[in-house]
C-alpha cells in the first residue's frame, strides 16, 4: 500500500485508533505508525490479531502496543487509558473508528451503546490526558451522515441512527474541545468493499454491495478509505469539520 503521509510527518504523535485489529482501523494505525506516529491498537477481543497487526508495525520500524477493551464497558476504558499513560504519558491523537450494530446476540440496544454512548465516554477518558494541538477524528458512513434526509436499507437503519446519534453527541462537543486546542473532524464515506458491516449488509440483503457500486461508479476499498482516514489526522478541518469520501450526490450532496 501507498503511504498518504509523509514519513516523520507524526513523528512524537501518540495515537489511539479504536477498532483497529482489523479493517479500516487496522490499515489506519499502519499509515499513522509509518509517518512516525505511536500507535494503540484498540481490539475488544481478538488479542491475536491484534498482536498481528502490531508485528506488522514493528517489522516496518514503527511503534505500537495493542490493548484490549470493550469500549461500552466504562471500567474497561478506564484501563485503557490508564495503560496508555502509564505507558506514554499522554495522547495527542484520537481516531472513533470502532463500530457496529449488525452482530447478533450483543442486545437490542447494543448499536446504541457502542456507536453513541462509547464514543462519548471515549472522548472524555481520551480528553484527561490529551493536550493542546491534538485531534479527534470520528469515522461514520454517508448512510450514516445523511440518515436524516436520505433513507437507508431498513437492515442498517438502526445502526445508521445510532451512528448519526453518536455524530452528533461529538459535534455538541466541538466548542469545548476548541477551546481546549484540539481540533475535530468527522470522516464519512461510502459504502467501502470489503467491510464487516458492508458483508453482514450484503449478506442480509443480497446486491446490496453490487448496487450501491452501480449507483456511485466506484467504491472505495478499505486501504483506500483508511488512507483518507489517515489524512484526516493531518489535512486542515473543513469548516462545517466533515471530510466527504467517496460519492455523495445520491445522498444530497454535501
Amino acid at each position: 500500500m501507498d503511504t498518504p503521509l509523509e514519513p516523520g510527518s507524526l513523528a512524537g504523535i501518540r495515537a489511539l485508533v479504536t477498532g483497529s485489529s482489523r479493517g479500516i482501523g487496522a490499515d489506519t494505525a499502519g499509515f499513522l505508525a509509518a509517518a512516525g506516529a505511536k500507535v494503540v491498537i484498540n481490539y475488544r477481543n481478538k488479542e491475536p490479531r491484534a498482536q498481528r497487526v502490531v508485528a506488522g508495525i514493528e517489522r516496518a520500524g514503527g511503534e505500537a502496543m495493542a490493548i484490549g477493551a470493550d469500549l461500552t464497558d466504562r471500567d474497561s476504558v478506564a484501563l485503557m487509558f490508564s495503560a496508555i499513560r502509564e505507558r506514554w504519558g499522554g495522547l495527542d491523537l484520537l481516531v472513533l473508528n470502532a463500530s457496529g450494530g449488525m452482530e447478533s446476540g450483543l442486545g437490542e440496544d447494543y448499536a446504541l451503546r457502542l456507536n453513541r454512548d462509547a464514543q462519548v465516554n471515549t472522548l472524555d477518558a481520551a480528553l484527561t490526558m490529551m493536550g493542546s494541538g491534538g485531534r479527534v477524528v470520528f469515522v461514520t458512513s454517508h448512510q450514516a451522515h445523511f440518515i436524516e434526509s436520505t433513507p437507508t436499507m431498513p437492515e442498517y437503519e438502526l445502526v445508521a441512527r445510532s451512528k448519526r446519534a453518536g455524530e452528533d453527541a461529538l459535534r455538541a462537543r466541538a466548542d469545548d474541545l476548541a477551546a481546549r486546542g484540539i481540533s475535530f473532524v468527522v470522516v464519512s464515506g461510502d459504502m467501502i468493499e470489503g467491510t464487516i458491516t458492508a458483508t453482514l449488509l450484503n449478506r442480509a440483503r443480497p446486491g446490496a454491495i453490487e448496487a450501491r457500486r452501480e449507483a456511485a461508479g466506484r467504491l472505495y476499498s478499505v486501504d483506500e478509505f483508511a488512507a483518507e482516514v489517515a489524512r484526516a489526522a493531518v489535512d486542515p478541518i473543513p469548516e462545517d469539520h466533515t471530510r466527504f469520501v467517496g460519492d455523495v450526490t445520491g445522498f444530497g450532496g454535501a
